[in-house]
């Protein structure tokens, strides 16, 4: 008969750096389970609800990633009182210098943690330094709530709204467990005004919340999990050992995989925040959909890049205001710098890079053709054209995102551009059919109607609890199909 471990069984309870707490995490279903139950006793004490998501997301993080909690602390506390100074200050000089320390306190631990050694690199390659790297672990989701933090005070700078006088609601929002690791990146002045109403649960919140957490655990786990192991790591860790046709199957995948992983995150954050009566705004729609790099840039990863407009493109560097060429320099150095948000890595500035040259080209393209785009924008022929070569550019600024080095990249368009032929196609099917029908789910559940999940909403929201029950079932059963032994982390959780 085994015999309990008292020692063993407290050790789940502490950060473990091999096994982090993730949505896809097994600890997690009894986390949020002691969590939602104390949610719901406390659900009409808006304070001591407050006091519950404070504590439950800061557990959460500590046991995402260990002693890194305290950053999130700091921060709070830092940007808490320096945004009550920002709004008390008169004086315009002294105003700005409070929202330059807040600037430079964010910036100042997101470089030290995420850049220092990748400029320490810099120096040794270009000016024969021979700096050691320090061994610095990057902070987990230290750039989401650092972009949050600085969105903040820089709204309550420009008289948007008047910062949270009580510090337990600020630290919620900074905190908020759903979405602080990954994102989606949200707007104080969205969220806090939320914390101080009733808790109440519209029509159809609980079923869209529902389906918001199984597609994207569906999206997550089956798809993106499925495609990364058995062909995407695969090819990208060595392409010179794959023919062209594996490798551009590998690249389509792994637009699929990314969308479907990160995508996937944000939905399941946005149904637990919906199920808690807090409402977060979408992060994705359907950006493959798009036909032009303008458009999938207000599809794709919204939160990031409406975030860049407002406050580096329009807010920092001027937007449109200063002429034409200025305009596209400032799309060219938003996108750089977007990249390098992802990462201190060349390939990251890299794609950033392409996708500013993709944006003021198409402004370039909009004000040079406009005439011609007008007369086509109901032509079925060129909008399938537009779509395609958008989704192609997409996919090649892809390469640079996942491979870890210029030379992998190099190699993988190389091999797709020289040694690609289709004869090699009946051996290919013979060993990834699989992969190529989960695939081929992943790109149809992408291309359906913006409008049909509103429809299924719409029509389970009246269904009974055990129907609910029923459906989550079936996902566990397929689940279990598709789980790996390797479990494979979310790709922005590195970001």
């Amino acid at each position: 008969m085994p015999i309990f471990d008292a020692h063993e069984f407290l050790r789940q309870f502490l950060y473990d750096p091999k096994n982090p707490l993730l949505f896809n995490n097994g600890f997690f279903v009894y986390f949020f389970a002691a969590f939602i139950s104390l949610y719901y006793v406390f659900r009409s004490n808006i304070r001591a609800r407050n006091m519950v998501v404070t504590l439950f997301s800061l557990y959460f993080f500590y046991k995402a990633s260990g002693s890194f909690v305290w950053l999130v602390i700091i921060s709070a506390i830092t940007d808490y009182f320096l945004s009550n100074a920002i709004y008390r200050q008169q004086d315009k000089r002294k105003k700005k210098l409070l929202l330059a320390l807040s600037i430079v306190v964010n910036l100042g631990l997101l470089f030290y943690f995420k850049y220092t050694n990748f400029f320490l690199s810099f120096s040794n390659q270009f000016f024969a330094t021979h700096i050691n790297p320090l061994n610095i672990l990057l902070a987990v989701g230290i750039s989401f709530y650092t972009f949050e933090n600085l969105s903040y005070t820089i709204d309550v700078y420009r008289g948007e709204f008047e910062p949270e006088k009580k510090f337990i609601n600020y630290i919620v929002f900074l905190s908020f467990f759903p979405k602080l690791v990954m994102g989606p990146i949200v707007r104080a002045k969205d969220f806090l005004p939320q914390l101080r109403k009733p808790y109440e649960l519209q029509e159809g919140d609980f079923a869209k919340g529902f389906y918001l957490i199984v597609s994207g655990l569906v999206k997550k786990l089956v798809i993106s999990d499925y495609l990364t192991l058995n062909l995407v790591n695969y090819v990208f860790d060595d392409p010179a050992r794959h023919t062209g046709l594996e490798c551009a199957v590998a690249v389509f995948a792994y637009a699929i995989v990314i969308y479907c992983d990160f995508s996937g995150y944000s939905d399941v954050a946005i149904g637990i925040a919906k199920w808690l009566g807090i409402t977060i705004p979408p992060n994705f729609n359907l950006p493959y959909q798009s036909k032009s790099i303008t458009e999938f840039w207000r599809r794709w990863h919204i939160s990031l890049s409406s975030w860049l407009k407002d406050y580096l493109y329009i807010f920092w560097l001027g937007g449109n205001r200063k002429g034409r060429v200025r305009t596209y320099i400032n799309l060219f150095v938003t996108m750089l710098l977007g990249g390098f948000w992802h990462g201190a890595n060349w390939t990251f500035i890299i794609w950033g890079g392409l996708h500013g040259i993709g944006l003021a080209v198409h402004k370039i393209w909009m004000e040079r053709a406009g005439g011609f785009i007008k007369r086509n924008e109901n032509n079925k022929l060129y909008n399938i054209a537009a779509g395609l070569l958008t989704f192609l550019f997409v996919c090649f600024c892809w390469i640079f995102f996942k491979s870890p080095d210029y030379a992998t990249a190099s190699i993988m368009i190389s091999q797709i551009c020289t040694d690609f032929s289709l004869s090699v196609w009946p051996a290919f099917w013979g060993t990834y059919h699989n992969v190529i029908w989960i695939m081929l789910l992943g790109y149809a559940l992408h291309m359906v109607p913006e409008t049909l999940p509103g429809i299924i909403i719409g029509r389970i929201q009246k269904a009974p609890m055990a129907a609910f029950v029923a459906a989550f079932i079936v996902f566990l059963v397929l689940y279990a199909q598709f789980k790996s032994s390797t479990p494979v982390m979310p790709i922005y959780l590195k970001f």
